[in-house]
């Protein structure tokens, strides 16, 4: 297989809205690593990709919550001269319930996940793309990141990062040719519900959600575009302005509404 594009890594690529960019990634001709927890569902992608569209892949089976992953996936790529230009930061999830009774475990292995895991992996791929001035970063946020979120108050504290984060990036990075995206998507029929436990939210039950596919391509669009923030969906994006110009207490209390239990 002869490779054209830059190779592209994609965490959190086993289901969901990772597994559907890495697809469309390996459409536009890119090389696919990917990283997640489970190695039969990456080999099995990962023989798709190469079936259906001809690329090279690589698979690294990882907890990526652990302090050290990001370190090890890096140097694990490199180890077969593997060296992303672009950056995918998908992997993460979601805690849903009242603060006082979640568990402490899980909401510091989100924590560990969202930010110091994304935080660590751009870190050590930035350098190399600014080398060669060629790069694109996409970093999976959500509508979350706009708000605090009574019932996730941690998830959506987490996207609030993710989201600055990658803003403040994107404009240090002006005039480099290394981009940086925010994919910012609201609730998606992607698995991740099953994964927070929310399926009583009010967000999410009863709704018919967007699919992780559309979110996918919308979200690749937009990072080739080099475009800093990308909300799905017209709806989400009109929520989004709104909240500026929503006293912060009313905002507080609408999602609250949106996700308690029904």
């Amino acid at each position: 297989m002869q490779t054209t594009l830059p190779w592209a890594l994609v965490t959190g690529g086993s289901n969901g809205i990772g597994l559907e960019i890495a697809r469309t990634l390996a459409a536009a001709g890119h090389p696919i690593a990917l990283a997640a927890r489970s190695a039969d569902k990456l080999e099995a992608l990962a023989h798709e990709l190469q079936r259906d569209y001809g690329v090279e892949t690589r698979v690294v089976a990882i907890d990526l919550g652990q302090r050290d992953a990001a370190d090890l996936l890096v140097d694990t790529l490199a180890e077969t001269d593997v060296h992303p230009r672009v950056l995918v930061n998908n992997a993460g999830f979601g805690v849903y319930g009242l603060h006082a009774d979640t568990s402490l475990d899980d909401e510091q292995a989100m924590i560990d996940l969202n930010i110091t895991t994304l935080t660590r992996l751009t870190k050590r791929l930035l350098p190399g793309m600014l080398l060669v001035r060629d790069g694109r970063i996409l970093n999976v946020a959500s509508t979350a990141a706009f708000q605090p979120g009574p019932y996730m108050a941690v998830y959506y504290a987490t996207k609030a990062y993710v989201l600055s984060y990658s803003e403040a990036l994107a404009e240090e990075l002006k005039g480099t040719r290394v981009t940086v995206t925010a994919l910012c998507p609201g609730p998606t029929a992607s698995g991740f519900q099953d994964k927070a436990a929310m399926h009583d939210s009010a967000l999410v039950k009863g709704k018919r959600l967007p699919s992780a596919k559309s979110v996918a391509v919308y979200g690749v669009r937009a990072m080739q575009r080099g475009q800093r923030v990308a909300i799905h969906g017209g709806m989400n994006w009109m929520l989004a302005q709104s909240i500026r110009f929503t006293p912060r207490r009313v905002v507080t209390w609408l999602v609250a509404k949106l996700s308690q239990p029904t």
